[in-house]
């Protein structure tokens, strides 16, 4: 068959193009074959000593062992987690920058901002679910509540008297303290800080009188008697802090909020460079010296892959709507 110089060339490129996507793809099978060949950056979006930095300690070293390279643990903190989200949404997708971060930047974050600088949804490929963190009800030592009754009368008997610090807005610790405004009737004011590290600060030097923050953030201070925990703001008492009672025991149902903890990398990732990082990630929450040194931590692991990344964080996002809306969560 005769071809015109419009159909020669028309094949030409066609061969081409199909030469070009397969060198593309036997070139992205060796990268990925050799995936990691050099360091990899874990971001933590707090400042260092928060609950997200204490883990991706925990985590970092446990997967270079897996990676066989080192895994640097880097700290973006601010707006609430946003800054580092957004950081490594757009990251090049190749597997070397990961994000250890909780639900305050998945799904609380959009729940109360509709304009983020990442799409928490479709920004990001799961590697996996780590465990989960207990948020705390914590008061200054010179606060003369010793349980949430005496506080929340305390708080109505003096109400310029009482704020609250979080560890950011539209965090989990802005949930639990908008629950619990809202369980105990309370109007305190919200503080949010950058991170749990400076709301430590300010609350064991009595600017603020109550804050709520994790368990792992609270638990040296607690030891030393620098702070004072009232109750834990989930349906379940932590296996932490086991004397503690639940909000809801302390008499005021309607207070669950924890904080859960997932890795994940930039959308896109290279499906073998993503099944390499899923393996490294079982094997390291399979391992009991692991899974140990979270619980010294206050973390409760519970690892799990995830199918459907988008579907569960657009599900959480109503949720946590909803939760928004009752509790008359804003950002201010």
């Amino acid at each position: 068959m005769h071809l015109t110089p419009f159909h020669a060339t028309r094949r030409r490129l066609i061969a081409s193009g199909i030469l070009a996507s397969t060198l593309a793809a036997a070139g992205g099978l060796a990268q990925a074959a050799d995936f990691p060949d050099r360091p990899l950056t874990l971001v933590a979006p707090y400042p260092a000593g928060g609950a997200a930095d204490v883990l991706a300690r925990i985590l970092g070293k446990t997967l270079q062992e897996q990676l066989g390279q080192p895994v640097v643990v880097e700290n973006k903190p601010g707006a609430g987690t946003a800054i580092g989200a957004a950081y490594v949404a757009n990251a090049k997708p190749d597997g070397y920058t990961l994000l250890i971060s909780s639900n305050s930047t998945f799904t609380l974050n959009p729940a109360l901002q509709p304009k983020l600088s990442y799409d928490a949804a479709k920004g990001f490929d799961a590697i996996g679910i780590v465990g989960s963190v207990a948020l705390a009800v914590l008061v200054n030592p010179n606060v003369k509540a010793t349980n949430v009754q005496q506080l929340v009368a305390a708080a109505k008997a003096k109400p310029d008297d009482f704020v609250y610090g979080s560890f950011g807005n539209g965090t989990s610790s802005n949930f639990a303290g908008a629950m619990f405004n809202s369980a105990t009737g309370l109007k305190m004011t919200h503080v949010p800080y950058k991170g749990s590290a400076p709301l430590m600060t300010d609350l064991i030097g009595g600017q603020i009188p109550v804050s709520f923050d994790t368990v792992v953030a609270a638990s040296q201070q607690l030891k030393s008697g620098k702070v004072r925990v009232l109750a834990v703001a989930t349906a379940k008492r932590s296996a932490l802090l086991p004397d503690v009672p639940t909000v809801s025991e302390a008499g005021f149902p309607g207070v669950d909020m924890n904080a859960w903890l997932a890795l994940v990398a930039p959308h896109g990732l290279p499906p073998a460079v993503k099944a390499r990082l899923e393996k490294a990630l079982a094997a390291v929450m399979a391992s009991p010296d692991t899974q140990e040194k979270m619980k010294q931590a206050g973390f409760e692991p519970g690892y799990s892959a995830v199918a459907d990344w988008p579907g569960m964080v657009t599900a959480d996002i109503a949720k946590m709507k909803a939760i928004a809306e009752r509790s008359q969560i804003k950002i201010e």
